[in-house]
Order: C-alpha cells, then sequence, then structure tokens
C-alpha cells in the first residue's frame, strides 16, 4: 500500500467522521489546557508572591547595633555572589521648615547604595544624590515635586527624589522623613542595607564585615545583629524549595498518562474496523502509519488549541520571565501528545485479524 494512499485513506476516515477526530481533538485540547494552565497558574501564583516580597523590600537585609564602615557596607554589591543593591544609614538632625514653624521632620544620612534601594522600589524614579530625597507622604503634604527648593532651620534643601514608602511591614522610619544622601566615608554609620534576591545564607556573614560593636553611654558594648527590613513576611522563605515542592510538578506525568488513555480508547472503539481491514488484506505496517496519521492531525490539531490558550494566559498573566513559564506550561500539551501516539500504536500492535470474529460476535 502506497505511502499517498495511507494518507489520503486516513484524511477520508477524519472528512467522514469515522475516526471521531473533532471528539478526539476537544479532549486532547481541553485535556491539555486544564493540566499546562494549571502549572502555569502555580507559577504565576509564586512569582506574584516572590514579586510581592521584593516590592516589599522583604529581601532586604541590615546589620544593626554596631558601628558600620559606609565604604565597606557600600562595597558589598561589588562582591561575588554579594546583593544588588547595599548602603550604609544613620539618624540624622530634626529639620524645621520655615513654612512651617514650630513643625519638625526627622532626617536620616545614607550613602549612595540606599537611594538606589529608594529609587528601584518607585515608578519612575532614578537615583539622584544631588539633593535630599522626601517620602511620597511628606511631598503631598508640604507640596513638594522632584526639583523644588525648601527653606529650613539648617539652609535651602532641594529635593532630587519622591519615593513610595507603603506601610506593608516594613520599617516605617522612612514613611514621613527627610532622607540626605551622604559620602559613605563621611564618619560612621548605624546600619548597613543590603538587598538580595534570591536571598543566599552567605548574606549574613557578608553584613558582619561592614561592622563593629558600639559603646553605650554607660559603657556597656553591644554586638551588632541581622535582622529584615520588612519583618511582616516569613525570614525563613525559600523562592527555589517552594518552586520545587509545588504541587503541579507532578503535572508532565499525569499528562503523559491522559494522553494514554486517550489512545487507547481511539483505537480500542474501532478494534473491529482494524481487525476487519487485516482481514481484507491490508497489511499490519500500512495500519498503524494510517492510525499514527490520523492521531497525529487530531491530536496535533487539538495541542495547537492548547497551547494557543496557554500562551495568551501567560503573555497576560505572568508577572517576569513569560518565555519560562510558558516553556514549562507546554509540556503537558507535549507530554499528552507523546502519550497519545505511544499508546496509539501500542495498542495498534495488539489488534490481530484472528479477533474479528470474537469481536463481531461481541459488537
Amino acid at each position: 500500500m502506497r505511502l499517498r494512499s495511507i494518507i489520503s485513506e486516513s484524511l477520508r476516515n477524519i472528512s467522514c467522521g469515522a475516526s471521531r477526530a473533532f471528539a478526539l481533538m476537544l479532549a486532547v485540547a481541553l485535556a491539555g489546557a486544564l493540566l499546562g494552565g494549571a502549572e502555569a497558574v502555580s507559577v504565576v501564583a509564586l512569582e506574584n508572591e516572590a514579586v510581592t516580597r521584593i516590592r516589599a523590600n522583604a529581601d532586604v537585609a541590615t546589620i544593626v547595633g554596631g558601628v558600620v564602615d559606609g565604604v565597606a557596607c557600600e562595597r558589598l554589591s561589588e562582591a561575588g555572589g554579594g546583593p544588588s543593591i547595599s548602603g550604609a544609614m544613620r539618624d540624622g538632625s530634626e529639620v524645621e521648615f520655615l513654612a512651617t514653624p514650630g513643625k519638625t521632620l526627622g532626617s536620616y544620612e545614607v550613602t549612595g547604595g540606599v537611594i538606589d534601594l529608594l529609587a528601584s522600589g518607585t515608578t519612575g524614579m532614578r537615583s539622584d544624590t544631588s539633593g535630599a530625597w522626601v517620602s511620597r507622604e511628606v511631598a503631598q503634604d508640604f507640596g513638594l515635586t522632584v526639583g523644588s527648593r525648601i527653606q529650613t532651620d539648617q539652609g535651602d534643601i532641594s529635593i532630587a527624589g519622591v519615593f513610595d514608602w507603603p506601610n506593608d511591614g516594613r520599617d516605617t522610619r522612612f514613611a514621613y522623613a527627610l532622607v540626605i544622601p551622604t559620602s559613605a566615608s563621611d564618619g560612621d554609620y548605624q546600619e548597613c542595607w543590603a538587598k538580595q534576591w534570591p536571598t543566599s545564607d552567605g548574606l549574613d556573614t557578608l553584613l558582619y564585615t561592614t561592622a563593629g560593636s558600639a559603646t553605650a553611654s554607660d559603657g556597656t558594648r553591644s554586638q551588632p545583629g541581622v535582622t529584615r527590613l520588612n519583618k511582616g513576611f516569613d525570614t525563613h522563605y525559600d523562592a527555589q524549595a517552594t518552586y520545587l515542592t509545588r504541587i503541579t510538578r507532578i503535572m508532565p506525568y499525569l499528562a503523559l498518562a491522559v494522553g494514554m488513555l486517550i489512545g487507547v480508547v481511539a483505537v480500542r472503539r474501532r478494534r473491529l474496523e482494524y481487525a476487519g481491514a487485516l482481514h481484507s488484506g491490508q497489511f499490519k505496517g500500512a495500519q498503524l502509519l494510517g492510525m499514527l496519521t490520523e492521531t497525529l492531525i487530531w491530536c496535533g490539531a487539538g495541542n495547537i488549541c492548547s497551547c494557543a490558550l496557554l500562551t495568551a494566559y501567560c503573555a497576560r498573566a505572568v508577572p517576569a520571565d513569560t518565555a519560562t513559564v510558558l516553556m514549562g506550561s507546554i509540556r503537558m500539551p507535549l507530554a499528552l501528545l507523546a502519550g497519545t501516539v505511544a499508546a496509539v500504536f501500542a495498542t495498534g500492535l495488539t489488534i490481530r485479524e484472528s479477533q474479528l470474529f470474537r469481536l463481531f460476535k461481541h459488537r
């Protein structure tokens, strides 16, 4: 039997409805979309959780209770495997705006790394150390914008940036304050902040290299300790472990099993037809090739539909790295296709001409 004849017969079986191709295609499309969608939804939820933590500065570790070397703190971001942003901070003096006599505002002196941190968490802002930074609440209350100049009891101060500092569990000191950039070599600091994602176990060790013990006014010495800028989140959170232990990690195996089930059903419901064809003289190889041709058509069409749906969902819902999430989710339709084709071939091998009369009797 020629290849053209085999393909032509497969197309006729599909067009006349003998293979129930449309129903099988819908089954494949639905199964692939549901299984792949479950994986995509699960990963998107994990990404959203990570994005929420990053935006809330839950990935920022701070060392407190000691004397911090500002230069060493700034250089942490240059260390291999170190944080992406690092900077030092200390308390500043109270600032009184001349336009509002008697009302003072707390201030903090920071190195450039903290300014980078504030800019990274504020949409549309770039790091600028040429002037002071104020929180969004302060800017609204005093009518300040980037470039404004305010008169204070400590002289005129220009505003270089306005940052967001929401009440999401993070340290509230910057929520209503004036942040003033200073040189990292300008004396000692009280804290060192380091932002790292994903967080490594070595970050705390790096922070300890920037600080020494502090001596209080009564002569007692305090040792530095590492904490988190935002204590509203679980400090033991491990993004990689959470991803590796997600429930949907077994979805490719489930998709493979579902595909095998669909393949077995697709062949077994036509066993009488296939046995009759063998009785009429059709070669087994030609019959298997015809089965696989039909399967690739309806199963491939179903896979295209499910992959299109998954692509649309990922393009709309994934907060970061859309291509990676999509590649992970389309493993399910591909596993479904592999399982279906393998099951059709294996089940087709079990059909014999000798089964014709038994199948006819029990039809």
